[in-house]
């Protein structure tokens, strides 16, 4: 981007991370996205070859760098330098503020099923959870039918999100509306208001469904509560 022409350290740190998607992108390395296709599933609306360039801008500034994929010898993983960790309180500033002065009513455009699929399956508690493999499905009411449906496959500290039916029974029915889940797991609604309600329903062995509120985290900002404006 066209640089500010200060030597303020804050327009230059705006120069290397004020950009569109910059921070999103950031934010998902620092959650612990390393590959390029787990990158993407964080910012689904974001390009594949913006991301590309975003990420190269990152490397130059040395906030991420490149290596050798461990467990695909052909590919690359991309790792935080010191400078990119050191952008972690930066970051979870950012999310504090947004949620205290900036937050709203959830429009439909901001709702995205990929998105907080993606987002719940890093929060799941696993160690709540039985040893054994433990399929969840959610059906969001208001959503069309190509991604209707959505399946947390979990077997003990591994979660994956599968939008197809994974081909194993599913242990708990969640169904509920896009919107509702979206409230709870930002902390503007309380899941078990949500229960009791009805807009969260619940299908499954009580010793799963009773306990949904010890494995089902929710999101790092949903207990910070929003600004009093005068």
């Amino acid at each position: 981007m066209k640089g500010y022409g200060q030597f303020c350290p804050v327009a230059k740190a705006a120069e290397v991370l004020g950009e569109r998607w910059t921070l999103l992108v950031v934010r998902e390395l620092l959650c612990g996205s390393r590959h390029f296709n787990d990158l993407r599933r964080g910012v689904p609306l974001m390009s594949p070859t913006l991301l590309s360039q975003r990420l190269k801008q990152l490397e130059r500034a040395g906030i991420i760098e490149r290596e050798p994929d461990r467990q695909n010898k052909q590919g690359m993983a991309y790792q935080l330098t010191a400078a990119g960790h050191e952008l972690t309180p930066v970051v979870m500033m950012l999310g504090n503020w947004g949620q205290r002065w900036a937050r709203s009513d959830l429009k439909r455009e901001d709702l995205d099923p990929a998105l907080l699929m993606w987002d719940m399956h890093r929060r799941l508690n696993t160690e709540k959870l039985p040893a054994q493999r433990t399929v969840l499905q959610f059906e969001f009411r208001d959503v069309n039918s190509a991604k209707r449906f959505w399946w947390l496959v979990i077997k003990r500290d591994e979660v994956d999100v599968c939008m197809k039916r994974p081909g194993y029974d599913v242990d708990v029915q969640i169904t509920t509306r896009l919107k509702t889940l979206a409230a709870v797991w930002i902390g503007d609604v309380r899941l078990r208001d949500a229960i009791k309600e009805g807009q969260i329903e619940l299908q499954g062995p009580s010793q799963l469904t009773h306990q949904l509120d010890s494995w089902l985290a929710l999101s790092t900002f949903a207990n910070i509560k929003p600004a009093t404006r005068a």
